[in-house]
């Protein structure tokens, strides 16, 4: 008997020491309700969301972006200030307790900044100007504060939409996994343009071929990578539509070979997609579609090609940023519209998502990041 007892001590201290805390940033939009910058807990165990707390006060930051040393965050803030009346990126240090620490901040180049990156080295943030049709590149100083942008390009052109598509809207920037390739997801022109990146210098140059295009009136939104570096994903926002594109290396050259619908073949309501994630184990892809309310589930093939599975809509309105933590185990959505997050469980044989709770409440949280801290 005290040997079962203490077996059960183990295995307690054991389940005990394998939880952990993961801290969760979340960017909005600034009203009579939100703040800016908001923190919660994660338990990486449970899923359950707790602890909320301003982490910054700061105007409307509705996008964020953590460096790779763990100890700097970066926010978009869509105001509109200066001669030129663009947006910002603001720096910003994460204190012991997660708290932020403002350092400074910097013109986006652009109007209506809606996406930032940093790259791989933490030399340089990415941001993409909605509004403007931009996008701008600006150097990481050794303390983390920005400094004005290195490079600023503007897009230009149109696409088949007439209500959304008359001029560049760049909605998203993102960096390959070998650090050496940037692109932009041009939701107005129909294009993912590929610019080449100095990251030491924080400098964009076109690249040759310069995009990779989808679909006339697909509007392409955001972009991921599969964690093997040779398939990445847009989710067009217009269309309602992912399409995979094969990627070479060596030229940043995007090929499309599949693109499939996010919602079910019965719909007929109006919805546009928001976000689009590559689970870390390579398996599974999600879509957000606002209009449907869901998030849908796909199942990757050793090619690169989806399979479309399930959706979830249990709790879920308008969800424009969602993201699946470190673990892998747990999808956080976040609920523009109805001012909270949802947790639910990923099943990673075919994406099934079981949610973990009730709605966490959260003033209009628009993204979601993880930093994982030390375990408990």
């Amino acid at each position: 008997m005290k040997l079962f007892a203490s077996a059960l001590l183990v295995l307690g201290v054991v389940s005990a020491a394998s939880a952990e805390t993961i801290r969760v940033y979340v960017g909005t939009y600034t009203n009579a309700k939100s703040k800016g910058v908001y923190l919660i807990d994660l338990d990486s165990e449970t899923g359950k969301l707790s602890n909320l707390r301003v982490a910054a006060e700061v105007t409307s930051p509705s996008f964020l972006a953590i460096h790779p040393t763990k100890k700097y965050l970066y926010a978009v803030s869509e105001v509109s200030e200066g001669k030129k009346r663009t947006g910002a990126v603001t720096a910003f240090s994460i204190n012991e307790d997660g708290s932020l620490k403002k350092l400074n901040h910097q013109s986006s180049e652009g109007a209506g900044p809606c996406h930032l990156v940093v790259d791989a080295s933490g030399k340089s943030v990415l941001v993409a100007n909605y509004g403007g049709g931009s996008i701008a590149s600006l150097p990481i100083a050794e303390d983390g504060s920005v400094g004005a942008a290195a490079s600023a390009i503007q897009h230009t052109g149109s696409s088949k939409n007439p209500n959304r598509q008359k001029e560049p809207h760049a909605h998203s920037i993102n960096v390959d996994p070998s650090n050496k390739y940037a692109f932009a997801a041009d939701l107005g022109l129909d294009k993912v343009l590929v610019y080449k990146l100095d990251a030491a210098n924080a400098k964009l140059t076109a690249n040759d071929p310069p995009a990779g295009v989808v679909e006339p009136g697909s509007g392409p939104r955001h972009f991921a990578f599969h964690p093997a570096g040779k398939t990445c994903y847009v989710i067009n926002e217009l269309a309602n539509t992912v399409t995979a594109f094969s990627f070479d290396a060596d030229s940043g050259k995007l090929t499309p070979v599949q693109t499939i619908s996010t919602l079910p073949k019965d719909f007929k309501g109006t919805s546009y997609t928001a976000e689009v994630v590559v689970h870390p184990t390579g398996k599974l892809l999600f879509g957000s579609n606002r209009g449907h309310n869901s998030i849908a589930s796909f199942v990757i093939n050793d090619m690169g090609h989806l399979t479309a599975t399930r959706h979830q809509a249990k709790g879920i309105k308008t969800p424009r940023n969602f993201a699946v933590d470190p673990t892998g185990t747990f999808l956080l959505v976040g609920n523009q519209d109805s001012d909270s997050i949802v947790v639910f469980r990923i099943n990673t044989n075919d994406g099934e998502l079981t949610p973990v709770g009730e709605p966490y409440s959260v003033p209009m949280p628009v993204c979601i990041r993880f930093l994982r801290t030390e375990k408990r």
